[in-house]
């Protein structure tokens, strides 16, 4: 089977896993996430038609939540948190060195989809600050 038939399927079963649920876009976007690491376009077109709602609202929640992303990510997910306490002691300079050394700026992918290095808000664990996540992984 193609690789492209492979996803469709894929794609396929999770719609049909919500289809019938109001409510239903969130967890089905986390699903597709879950599955490709991105939301392709002509999935969310998919997604609206199926849903039966106006891609407006689909595109609208994949763009607004910053655990979406409508481009590919890399293999591993680095976030730097910038909140006031990780600020206060070098988060910005981490970011810096982690920007150097990727050879990307905060918020892209490499080339090679190794890595993708974004910066956070807030990850609610201050007193471990600076705080690095890296695939799920909490580091202070």
């Amino acid at each position: 089977m193609c690789e492209q038939s492979e996803q469709m399927r894929k794609i396929n079963q999770i719609i049909d896993r919500y289809k019938k649920e109001k409510g239903a876009l969130v967890p089905l976007l986390q699903d597709v996430m879950g599955e490709y690491g991105y939301l392709p376009e002509k999935t969310l077109k998919r997604i609206a038609q199926e849903l039966d709602i106006p891609l407006s609202q689909a595109y609208g929640l994949a763009t607004f939540y910053k655990s979406f992303s409508l481009t590919p990510r890399g293999k591993h997910l680095i976030s730097v948190c910038l909140g006031t306490a990780c600020h206060v002691r070098g988060a910005p300079r981490i970011v810096e060195k982690l920007e150097r050394d990727l050879g990307i700026k905060a918020g892209e992918t490499t080339k090679n989809l190794k890595f993708t290095l974004e910066t956070v808000n807030c990850l609610g664990a201050c007193a471990l600050g600076p705080l690095i996540v890296i695939d799920g992984k909490y580091y202070g």
